[in-house]
């Protein structure tokens, strides 16, 4: 069946097998038509159902009154019309007033300054975002590589050890003017950084590697999600969130890779910790409460000093990419601009997100230069600190020149790792902010997931039903109207806005195949929302809309011959009936939009889209494609 929605404020339904003759007639735009007559030739017969939708508005605008948004009804039987009236029966129809207005959707707030959300929700956001990985089917290899990079990472904390023992062992030499054990010991510094540095080259590579396969999974395990119980459509129409589209590309790559840099660095502070304390600890302990007192002191004063930089860093996110955003609209609507002649308008609303996205980096600099400040000082006083606390003991004689060199180590080394948040509070604050935009896209896929698993007796149902073959026809070869298949039954069918404002009320209608129909109304009346309704794009209000499928009977050539047929797992229930299919395309329902959209692919593909959807879609679980069916058709072709 072909729904159409023309330009003169009507949508037009009619079977797939009389899609041609319905042309040629051209039904009148002032009602709703429905004719018995079928006249054979080429069809769309990959599906059984293609549904055209009005211009792609958000919302209906206008409120009419229940007398001017009246569908009016005809139904042909041989040479005869007769019209119904929203009385009728629902045999041949019956449809109430569809009246009401759809108010535009809201807009999120365009706050200049975002609340730096509680440690708490980071570390719930964090563990939901980060663990499915590491639980998914490629767990083992993940957990292996993760095993590497743990034992490099060991490995180079040793060699950070051993270096300090040799720089010690290195600069006693020097002291004592030893030239044998100078020459010794240098060649043992030269072998050791040889084999540093391939251990940290490694460690690197490794880490890089993982980051990569990490956001490999997490990207189509998003991106499954995002396309999934049209998510993707909620999103845009409600603009529920900004930039879906950045959340999934830059935003994904850098929790994953600053992820695990920090999980690394952690296992390292701690590793650090032990070791070099132990060292210092034997040297001077008095220096060893220096450097607590020290690190502590100086981890308070720059929480303190960057405090707002996890609100500022989300906002310059946000505001980037609304900026970028921009950008691409006007390059796709390049050609409507220039016939507007809007480029200085263009360049007015550009120039705002910009002016928006200058203005808060500009405070992100502030705030980043106070912090700046007090690490440079902050990360100076170390160099001479542990030198001036030890000193005595060297003049003294009862240490010597390279216990020097190696207490001033090992103080960098434990300041380093108690100090991580003075030395990483810009990278921390940034990945805060990546943290709460992906925990936040995060929650809402979740939302939407459990509204399609919601409770099916609420919300308006939408049921398709296995029909397993024709009525048997009378004498004469016809088959009566009430005995006719039916493709579509919509029963008592109200359609509501989200604040509870009626579009459609209490519409019934039966359509049975080989007839088409044509819905009219003004502007404002509902149907737009019928046709969301129908393809599931609205679920708030109440009622059912069935349609009649024939799972595998129908066996009329396809435009995709050659391309191996969807495998349709009907899943019916006792009553042979499925509610909300991922796909409806695989029950031989096509909705076709009136605006046309270009798949970013090659001419046989738009041609043939989306027919050729993959057969094992390539998902978070690791499930591995079995190829698409453009690419089974070239191998036959």
């Amino acid at each position: 069946m072909i729904i159409q929605v023309q330009q003169t404020h009507s949508v037009s339904l009619c079977s797939s097998s009389a899609y041609n003759s319905a042309n040629r007639r051209r039904c009148r735009q002032i009602g709703v038509r429905v004719s018995d007559g079928v006249e054979r030739g080429a069809t769309m017969s990959y599906a059984n159902w293609l549904l055209f939708p009005r211009f792609p508005s958000l919302s209906t605008v206008s409120t009419t009154s229940r007398s001017s948004s009246s569908w009016m009804m005809r139904r042909r039987e041989s040479s005869n019309d007769v019209e119904s009236s929203p009385s009728s029966s629902r045999s041949s129809g019956r449809c109430a007033a569809a009246s009401g207005s759809a108010p535009p959707p809201p807009f999120p707030p365009d706050t200049e300054k975002r609340e730096v959300p509680e440690l708490q929700t980071l570390l719930r956001r964090f563990w939901k975002v980060a663990a499915p990985y590491w639980s998914s089917s490629d767990k083992v290899q993940a957990r292996i590589q993760l095993a590497v990079v743990f034992a490099l990472t060991l490995a180079a904390t040793g060699i950070n050890v051993g270096f300090s023992f040799l720089r010690r062992d290195f600069y006693n030499a020097l002291a004592n003017k030893n030239q044998e054990q100078f020459t010794k010991q240098l060649l043992y510094n030269l072998g050791a950084f040889a084999f540093g540095i391939t251990i940290f080259v490694l460690r690197y590579y490794a880490r890089q590697t993982l980051s990569l396969r990490w956001r490999a999974w997490m990207t189509k395990h998003y991106m499954d999600r995002y396309l999934s119980n049209q998510a993707f459509y909620k999103i845009q129409s409600q603009s529920i969130i900004d930039n879906p589209d950045q959340r999934i590309v830059d935003d994904l790559s850098s929790f994953t890779e600053t992820a695990l840099y920090f999980s690394l660095t952690l296992l390292n502070a701690v590793v650090d910790l032990i070791s070099f304390s132990n060292i210092l600890f034997s040297i001077y302990p008095p220096l060893f409460v220096v450097l607590f007192v020290y690190s502590i002191g100086g981890t308070a004063i720059g929480i303190y000093l960057g405090k707002d930089l996890v609100s500022l860093n989300f906002m310059q996110e946000k505001k980037e990419a609304d900026f970028r955003y921009g950008l691409v609209r006007v390059r796709e609507n390049a050609e409507s601009i220039a016939f507007y002649s809007g480029e200085a308008n263009e360049m007015q609303l550009l120039l705002q997100r910009f002016t928006s996205a200058f203005k808060n980096m500009s405070k992100l600099l502030i705030s980043s230069r106070n912090l700046e400040v007090f690490t440079s000082g902050y990360s100076y006083l170390i160099h001479i600190l542990p030198a001036a606390v030890v000193a005595p003991m060297y003049f003294s004689g009862k240490i010597e020149l390279g216990v020097i060199d190696q207490s001033t180590s090992a103080f960098n080394h434990i300041l380093a790792d108690l100090s991580l948040i003075v030395y990483r509070i810009d990278t921390i604050s940034a990945f805060a902010a990546v943290i709460d935009r992906l925990g936040e896209f995060d929650d809402l896929l979740d939302s939407s997931n459990l509204e399609r698993h919601s409770d099916p007796s609420e919300g308006i149902s939408l049921i398709y039903s296995n029909v397993k073959s024709l009525p048997e026809p009378e004498s004469n070869g016809s088959i009566p109207i009430q005995k006719q298949q039916k493709l579509v039954d919509i029963e008592h069918l109200t359609v509501e806005t989200p604040s509870g404002t009626a579009l459609v009320r209490n519409l019934s209608l039966v359509i049975n195949k080989n007839e088409h129909l044509l819905v009219t109304g003004p502007s404002g009346s509902g149907k737009t929302s019928l046709l969301r309704a129908m393809s599931g794009l609205f679920s708030t209000g109440k009622g059912k809309i069935i349609f009649h499928v024939n799972y595998g009977e129908d066996k009329q050539p396809s435009i995709s011959s050659g391309v191996v047929a969807l495998e349709v797992d009907t899943g019916s229930d006792k009553y042979g009936e499925l509610r909300r299919p991922s796909n409806r395309n695989y029950k031989g329902i096509f909705f076709l939009p009136q605006r046309p959209y270009m798949v970013l692919g090659t001419l046989r593909q738009q041609l043939l889209y989306p027919t050729w959807a993959e057969d094992a879609i390539s998902t978070a679980d690791g499930t591995k494609p079995t190829g698409t069916k453009f690419e089974t058709y070239e191998r036959q072709a």
